[in-house]
């Protein structure tokens, strides 16, 4: 059930917050990523500080650090599902477009219903297992960010 399960409440989440979607200021959207992102060859640990990536291209990270300067919005990358609800609370948030995997999608979203901010959920791709050099498609980032924003 469990999988399944999380896949389930991913597609409502996506699905219920399209149907009632509104735009929202750009300093009030965040992208929040999970670390398994990050090439797990990498000698810079980003868990700290995004400015820690040197953008070499090895992993989506630097496509989605572009992202989030291209459409002004905040970024921040967590290793856990308390370090993300840290993050997403600290920062007075309207709305958060999380990547990560099923599981740690499906808790966030229940931990944060009914209340502020809303998240849209993407999860990532995991052609390796599991929480190592996990991926997302840049595009569908993006789609998700002009879906989001103000006069995208």
């Amino acid at each position: 059930m469990g999988k399944k399960f999380d896949k389930l409440i991913i597609g409502l989440n996506n699905l219920i917050r399209a149907r009632k979607q509104r735009n929202y200021a750009p300093e009030k959207v965040m992208l929040l990523f999970s670390h398994c992102l990050q090439n797990s060859k990498c000698p810079q640990k980003i868990i700290h500080s995004l400015s820690e990536c040197k953008r070499c291209g090895k992993c989506v990270v630097k496509d989605i650090l572009e992202l989030s300067e291209r459409y002004a919005v905040k970024c921040a990358v967590a290793s856990g599902s308390e370090m993300a609800m840290e993050k997403v609370y600290s920062n007075n948030l309207d709305a958060v477009i999380a990547i990560a995997c099923e599981k740690e999608l499906a808790g966030g979203i229940k931990e944060i219903l009914p209340k502020k901010p809303i998240v849209l959920a993407i999860p990532n791709t995991r052609p390796y297992g599991p929480c190592k050099d996990c991926g997302v498609d840049p595009a569908r980032v993006e789609q998700f960010l002009k879906k989001t924003l103000i006069s995208h």
